[in-house]
This record gives C-alpha cells, structure tokens and sequence, in this order.
C-alpha cells in the first residue's frame, strides 16, 4: 500500500523544539523543505502541511503520549487507512544514527508509539530514528527531554538528513528494499556528512 502521510512524533512548542524526542519533528521539517510544501495548517490536532508530491507531512500538537488521538484525527479526517501512514518516531534503544524500518509491529518502550497502537493497532509503518548517544542517563524522560551534546549535533543533523532520505526512499522502491538499504549500521562521528 502507498504512503500517502508521514507522521513525525515531537512535542509542540519551543521549549521542545531541539530535543532528542522531536526527532520525527525535524525528519518531518526537512521532508517539507526537500519536497516544496505548502503552508502549514492546523488540522486533524496536527500542524499539516501538503507537499508538491500530494503527501500529507504531519507534526501532532497533542504532545507525544497523546499521538494516537492526532493518528486516529487524520486516518478519519483524512479518509486514509494506517497502513498509508508512515511514523518517524526517535528511539531510545538504538544507537545515536540508526535507523529501523518496519512495515508494522508494537510500541516498544515508546509512549508515542504505545498511543497510537491504542488507537489504531500495530498495522502501520514506522521509521524508528536512533537517539542513544555514548553518555549513560540517570533519568530517560530527562534524556529524552535534552537537546543533543555539543559533540553529536553534526551526527544529529546528518541522522535527520539520512532518516528524510530513507522516506524519499520508501516512495521510490517500496518499503521492504528501503528497510534492506537503511537498516544497517549506525553512522558513526567518524563517518563523512
């Protein structure tokens, strides 16, 4: 089934706006940008932009435990089924650069993930967006919560590129060859950008 929206997880507001859980934010962000979207709007609980290939990119304002109401608002409003949305959601229990590509399966230990899987159930893909840097956490709403060190800012800019190109990917060649090209080993601070 085609994608016809990517959904990228993030809290809304400032406050949030450069942390390691808004991640699907900035995917999102750079689709927009690369794609040539329209304005963003408010709709179905999320920001909605349209881009000039007719995808829907969403951020949610629900903030992320609420991400299955702006989930279920759009596959509604939208007349779109959840196979036909992508998530780009950060995750925690990968390392910082790697990316995992699923057509479908549960939330993990992810709160975003773990709401729309009650609303909607696990047939949807995700595009899971490693964030665990080399530091260990006391805390992980803390961590999750913080902005990215000062020594992992390159890799988190070319992670959000290679994440928006592993999207670009999925529309091109499907996504099970995308998941066999992007599902690999993390980029490394070593590694070119």
């Amino acid at each position: 089934m085609d994608v016809a929206a990517v959904i990228g997880l993030g809290n809304p507001g400032s406050k949030y706006a450069a942390t390691r859980h808004n991640v699907g934010f900035h995917v999102v962000a750079e689709l927009a940008q690369r794609w040539r979207a329209g304005p963003w709007k408010r709709q179905f609980r999320s920001a909605v932009a349209k881009a000039a290939n007719g995808l829907l990119l969403i951020q949610p304002r629900t903030y992320m435990n609420d991400s299955g109401e702006a989930f279920l608002a759009l596959c509604s409003g939208a007349r779109l089924l959840p196979a036909q949305c992508l998530v780009v959601v950060d995750d925690v229990e990968l390392p910082l650069g790697q990316l995992r590509l699923r057509e479908r399966g549960g939330p993990g230990t992810h709160n975003g993930l773990r709401s729309i899987v009650g609303a909607v159930g696990e047939a949807f893909p995700r595009l899971r967006v490693g964030i665990c840097g080399e530091h260990p956490w006391d805390d992980l709403a803390d961590y999750v919560l913080a902005t990215f060190d000062a020594e992992e800012r390159e890799l988190a800019a070319a992670m959000t590129a290679r994440a928006a190109d592993c999207v670009d990917s999925v529309l091109r060649v499907g996504l099970s060859r995308t998941a066999s090209l992007f599902n690999a080993t993390p980029l490394a601070l070593t590694d070119p950008v």
